[in-house]
């Protein structure tokens, strides 16, 4: 019989923070569980929250080396440490899981200081500020990656991969196999940036497209997410090439363009990754360099060794490159099945599944035997695979 508890999730304002807290948000409540979100003012209007997800606002401050800076966000960290005491005093939460971001850090705290469990989960596959700060504090240490830098070995014995949740639209392709391919058929390229960085993607990916030799250029079919500033230059390029194009600046229905997609071309941030691993689709990234620790390079660098991307770093991702990469990935159809399949094996698939499962735990470390680390069948699709491109990541 399940117990019904309250859990309290905190998170950044920011889609890496917040879409594996909505993605764990909805599996406690579908185990009949009351959830609430701690996160800033840029996090309750995230689009995807939950309806269900009551959020909360609390002020925090970042910790700056300018002693005026440093003095407001201890100041703006005490005043939310404060609040979230009062919330947990009312909601009475059974643990509190953090996701990283400056807005986690004062209800992390408060839980530590009310002697209420806790759990963080990092996102990237280098531990973040916040949750370096806390890592000593907390339960149990939930992690994306089988190898976490910054990650100090004396915790090791509180910390257990799990993978990034995403959103179940995206988790219901798992399932499908990858899209049909041959040498005279359409190639679907999507392409999407993160909101800090996409304009570079506006400005390479439409002219390396159209270096691509004459038979694979016919094939293309590009859809783009562009900053609302670079769309019409981004348009115009593609108009210029020839090359068929569908641009906009949000696209409400990315789980099915992803699932007829055949390479993506993007950003190496963690939901990314995590979605393009889950779903089985090849891909060429570009992490973005100004990343706090060069998370971004590091996410990748796992995927890339198995064969299931090619990473580009941005002071090198010209037209030409880009060219170059596509063709090397894409100019045979059984290579982006290899792709495909390479990708596919180091996706998580039941990460908010074992995430729900380590923290209906409290977070302690005797219930981490519980979570499931299992391989199931690919689709008919990526089974195609040769074995030397089958190495799975290693969970």
């Amino acid at each position: 019989m399940t117990v019904s508890r309250h859990y309290v999730l905190a998170a950044g304002g920011t889609g890496g923070h917040l879409i594996p807290a909505f993605a764990l948000a909805v599996e406690l409540e579908r185990r009949g569980h009351h959830v609430a979100l701690v996160t800033d003012a840029r996090g309750q209007h995230i689009p995807g929250k939950p309806d269900f997800l009551p959020a909360h606002v609390l002020p925090a401050g970042r910790l700056g080396k300018n002693p005026i800076t440093l003095f407001k966000g201890l100041r703006a960290i005490w005043r939310g440490r404060a609040m979230a005491l009062r919330l947990f005093d009312s909601f009475q939460p059974a643990c509190v899981i953090g996701f990283g971001g400056y807005p986690a850090l004062p209800a992390l705290l408060a839980a530590h200081a009310a002697r209420i469990p806790t759990v963080i989960h990092e996102q990237n596959a280098v531990l973040g500020r916040v949750n370096r700060l806390l890592a000593r504090r907390v339960d149990a240490i939930a992690t994306a990656y089988n190898v976490v830098d910054r990650l100090d070995r004396k915790w090791a014995d509180k910390v257990v991969q799990v993978g990034n949740p995403v959103r179940d639209d995206v988790l219901a392709l798992r399932k499908q196999p990858f899209p049909p391919l041959d040498d005279n058929g359409l190639l679907r390229v999507l392409v999407t940036g993160g909101s800090q960085g996409a304009s570079i993607l506006s400005q390479v990916v439409p002219d390396g497209l159209a270096m691509l030799p004459p038979a694979l250029r016919h094939r293309l079919q590009v859809t783009q997410q562009c900053r609302p500033e670079d769309i019409d230059v981004a348009r115009a390029r593609y108009a210029a090439h020839q090359i068929p194009a569908e641009l906009g600046t949000y696209f409400e229905d990315m789980a099915s363009r992803l699932a007829e997609t055949h390479l993506f071309i993007g950003r190496a941030g963690a939901s990314t990754i995590a979605e393009l691993t889950v779903v089985g689709r090849p891909s060429i990234l570009v992490p973005l360099p100004i990343a706090t620790d060069d998370h971004q390079a590091a996410n990748v660098r796992e995927l890339v060794r198995i064969g299931g991307a090619r990473a580009i770093r941005q002071s090198g991702f010209t037209p030409k490159e880009l060219a170059k990469q596509v063709q090397a990935i894409a100019l045979a159809p059984e290579a982006l099945a290899n792709a495909a399949h390479a990708a596919w094996n180091c996706g998580l698939p039941h990460a908010a599944g074992d995430l729900a499962d380590l923290v209906e735990g409290f977070g302690g470390a005797p219930n981490m035997d519980v979570i499931r680390m299992v391989r199931e069948p690919a689709p008919a699709g990526m089974a195609t695979a040769t074995a030397g491109a089958a190495r799975e990541c290693k969970p």
